[in-house]
């Protein structure tokens, strides 16, 4: 069964001329284990749909099933925890709080969500497979801009989310970072059983994903 089902989801902002379909009859299902690309320029209607896969914003008609449970059947107060316990996001700005050290972003986690996260000695495994081990001590201002996104990648892991959103994550890197963090996303979903699923316009993740959507005026197709 797959862990996030997106069945005929339609979404219209404003009405009459300033009506917009910003996404049309999309179908979208990932499993444990992989990484999903959703590919499209801006304006495609990309981040739609990751706001609304996430559970941050309700479809205007269609279903999101979450392990089974239909988003749309829960209360508000579930809702917060289904995006708590079981969603985690890597965003490309990072998102990392700036007067935190990077140790301390992980403490800060522990004070949103007390239970269920890493142990210590997963976290410490964590960062050693992400090479960011040596910087635990230093801000976010003292990192580059591949450290910093890998270590937006591990807080987002360490809640140990059933499943991985991550928008833009690549959209400042560098061709030899991209292949980094592409590499990264494709071990973490073997390695700890997650669905990660990536929304970007960069055609140079593609070799790191096991199935591509494209995602064009709202419209989305599987590719592959």
């Amino acid at each position: 069964m797959s862990v996030i089902t997106l069945k005929n989801i339609n979404k219209t902002f404003g009405t009459g001329t300033s009506k917009v379909e910003a996404l049309k009859s999309v179908d979208f299902s990932a499993e444990k284990g992989e990484v999903s690309l959703v590919l499209g320029p801006s304006g495609s209607g990309k981040s739609t749909f990751l706001t609304i896969a996430g559970g941050l914003q309700s479809p205007t008609s269609g279903t999101v099933e979450i392990d089974g449970h239909s988003m749309d059947k829960l209360s508000s107060r579930k809702k917060e925890e289904v995006r708590l316990n079981k969603i985690g996001f890597v965003l490309q700005s990072y998102n990392l709080v700036p007067y935190l050290t990077v140790k301390e972003q992980f403490e800060f986690v522990d004070k949103v969500k007390k239970s269920g996260n890493l142990t210590e000695k997963e976290l410490e495994e964590l960062l050693d497979e992400l090479g960011i081990s040596d910087f635990v001590n230093k801000y976010p201002s003292e990192l580059s801009g591949g450290q910093a996104q890998r270590v937006s990648i591990a807080r987002a892991l360490y809640p140990d989310p059933a499943i991985v959103f991550a928008d833009e994550p690549t959209a400042a890197l560098d061709s030899p970072n991209v292949k980094i963090v592409g590499e990264m996303f494709h071990s973490e979903a073997k390695k700890r059983d997650k669905t990660i699923v990536i929304v970007t316009h960069d055609l140079r993740l593609q070799d790191y994903s096991d199935h591509i959507y494209e995602i064009m005026d709202g419209k989305m197709k599987l590719k592959n």
